[in-house]
């Protein structure tokens, strides 16, 4: 359905009804990817030679995060696309030992290339949304490449350069005596008790891709997360459109959000949300991206 206004969006997103999580929806087709780290599993919806837009997950995440946006991103004319992160759910045969030459792990460059790789698989510049992690991964492909971008949101991405896990609400002071092993148990651990409350069909879905995300990526992942890059004044440089996308109830406060917002150069959209305005305000996220794309008011 065609978003006719950010009151239609609203609506759309209070009317959302519990979903199977696991099953991939009329519409949207499976296409596995042979990228540099190995087989990488992802989805697209829409037609090819559309304005595409990619739309990339964070640890312990999917390319089904994703699911409750595509709709309205196709109906507005885009091909979308997005892709499990090597190691991640279907993607866990991707990792490391099938680099060339092999690498010790999950690392920065790893990821990259696999994001390039799926950014060069057209010519055309892509409208790029990185979640969480991604968020990081998006600014590091930003800064390399930024001719392949059209656009670049940032979806409860950590704010903060360095170690990101410090500004983190109520538990960011634990980080500092954490590891990247124990911080994937513990982050593992809390989603599987649902420590932070998520809807009952959400919970039974994050449970299931834990049967087939390796650990060592989460850990790996982690750790990179407490070296955030400061790609900030090569954002703040680009004339390419950005947003700052957040939940009221995020892992991080929205004052943080909102810095990183002013300092890059970014719109920025604030919804009732926790850390995944993508499955509980998707329309509303869209909305607010077609603005960003269009160039709409600030």
């Amino acid at each position: 359905m065609k978003l006719r206004s950010r009151e239609h969006a609203r609506e759309l997103d209070d009317a959302l009804q519990p979903i199977d999580w696991a099953i991939i929806p009329d519409g949207v087709r499976r296409v596995d990817i042979d990228a540099p780290s190995g087989r990488i599993a992802s989805i697209e919806s829409g037609r090819r030679g559309d304005p595409r837009v990619l739309l990339v997950p964070g640890a312990t995440g999917s390319k089904e995060d994703f699911v409750r946006m595509m709709p309205a991103l196709v109906a507005q004319g885009f091909f979308v696309q997005s892709f499990d992160l090597a190691g991640q759910y279907e993607s866990h045969q991707a990792g490391p030992e099938n680099c060339e030459p092999p690498r010790r792990s999950y690392d920065m460059e790893l990821f990259v290339a696999d994001f390039l790789h799926v950014l060069d698989q057209e010519d055309t510049p892509v409208h790029v949304l990185g979640y969480s992690f991604a968020g990081n991964l998006a600014q590091e492909v930003c800064a390399r490449r930024a001719e392949r971008i059209a656009s670049i949101t940032f979806l409860s991405a950590p704010p903060v350069p360095g170690q990101a896990f410090l500004k983190v609400k109520r538990i960011g002071w634990i980080s500092p005596f954490t590891n990247g092993t124990s911080a994937a148990w513990l982050m593992m651990t809390g989603i599987r008790r649902n420590w932070i409350p998520v809807p009952a069909d959400r919970l039974r879905f994050v449970r299931q891709r834990f049967a087939l995300t390796r650990r060592r990526s989460v850990a790996d992942i982690l750790t990179l997360m407490k070296k955030t890059p400061n790609r900030r004044l090569e954002l703040r440089a680009t004339n390419i459109p950005k947003l700052v996308a957040v939940g009221q109830h995020d892992l991080w406060p929205v004052d943080a959000h909102a810095e990183f917002a002013t300092v890059i150069g970014a719109r920025l959209a604030v919804y009732e949300a926790g850390h995944s305005p993508c499955e509980q305000t998707p329309n509303q996220l869209v909305w607010d991206m077609l603005e960003m794309i269009r160039g709409d008011r600030p």
